[in-house]
Formats: C-alpha cells, structure tokens, sequence
C-alpha cells in the first residue's frame, strides 16, 4: 500500500504561520517631514511636472476640486479631459505629477494651452481621484466654473463658496506660469 513517492519519508510537522511585523510609523521617518500631515513623503514626480503645486496650493485645489464633483462639475480622466478641451471647454486642468508612463498625459498641457485652459500639477494621483469622489486614481481632471446642462444645481451660499474658492485658484494657477 505504500507509494513510492512516500517511501521512506516521515510526515514534517507544518510550520505556524508568521505572524505580522506591526508596520513602522510614518511619523518616525528620517527627515522629519512636518508638513506632511501624516500622508507619508511626497512621492516623486516626472520631470515635466510644471507648474507643481506647493502642499498648501495641492490643498485648496483639491478642496475645490471636491466640491466641483459633488455638483458635477468636472471631467475626469484623460479621454474626457481632452473630449472637453476639444470642445473648447474652459476651467483649470488638474494634473498628477506621479503617473506612469508619463506618455499618457504628455499631450494635455499642450492642448489646454492651445485652448487657453491654465493647468496644474499636483503630487499624488490618488488624492486627486479621492478629492474627485472616485476609488480610483485620477490622472487628469478638468474643473468646469459651470455644471453641465441638467447637473445638481448648488445654493446659492455653496455657489458663491465655490466661486471665491475657483477665482483664487484660477489666479494662483495663472500667476505659476
């Protein structure tokens, strides 16, 4: 009854699984980033990233971009972005400085300046899909200062909110050039 592949081997006990190295802390990281609000280091960006974004600019975009979704204001991802920018749609174009390869968003900057669009670059592209109400990572989005025919309609306090917040932004994404 035995078989010849069991033939003279013993049954080894089966190992404990390891248990899990609890995860350093991100706080403790060498260099001491204190700006970084606990997000961990900035990663690196491509080298065309400009204009980049400082952390304190990265936030009120995203603050303003995350509002622009919530009243779908917005277009998200390469192929509406340049659909938009065709049609001559105009707003601030949010781009992520961390996507690779780089080839997919090389085109954009040069069609929003064909199209008199200012844009931008922000570090991360996943706080730019979460900032634009998406689980995914975003690469490029294009904030619109008008929603499109039949959106949700903001109040009229949102509305007037949105707009200060827009205009500055559109100034400061201006003034980086």
């Amino acid at each position: 009854d035995t078989d010849a592949r069991t033939m003279g081997k013993e049954k080894t006990p089966k190992k404990d699984k390891k248990e899990k190295t609890p995860k350093k802390d991100k706080s403790a990281s060498p260099g001491g980033d204190s700006e970084d609000e606990g997000d961990g280091a900035l990663r690196p960006t491509a080298p065309i990233a400009t204009p980049l974004a400082d952390l304190k600019t990265t936030k009120k975009i995203l603050k303003v971009v995350k509002k622009a979704a919530k009243a779908k204001q917005v277009r998200r991802g390469v192929k509406e972005v340049v659909k938009a920018l065709k049609k001559e749609t105009k707003g601030v174009c949010v781009i992520a400085g961390d996507i690779s390869p780089i080839d997919v968003i090389t085109h954009v900057p040069i069609l929003c300046e064909e199209a008199g669009v200012p844009y931008v670059y922000v570090h991360s592209k996943e706080e730019l899909g979460a900032a634009g109400m998406t689980k995914r990572p975003t690469s490029v989005m294009l904030v619109m200062p008008e929603g499109v025919k039949g959106s949700v309609k903001m109040s009229s306090s949102d509305k007037k909110e949105f707009d200060d917040m827009y205009e500055k932004i559109l100034a400061k994404v201006k003034s980086m050039k």
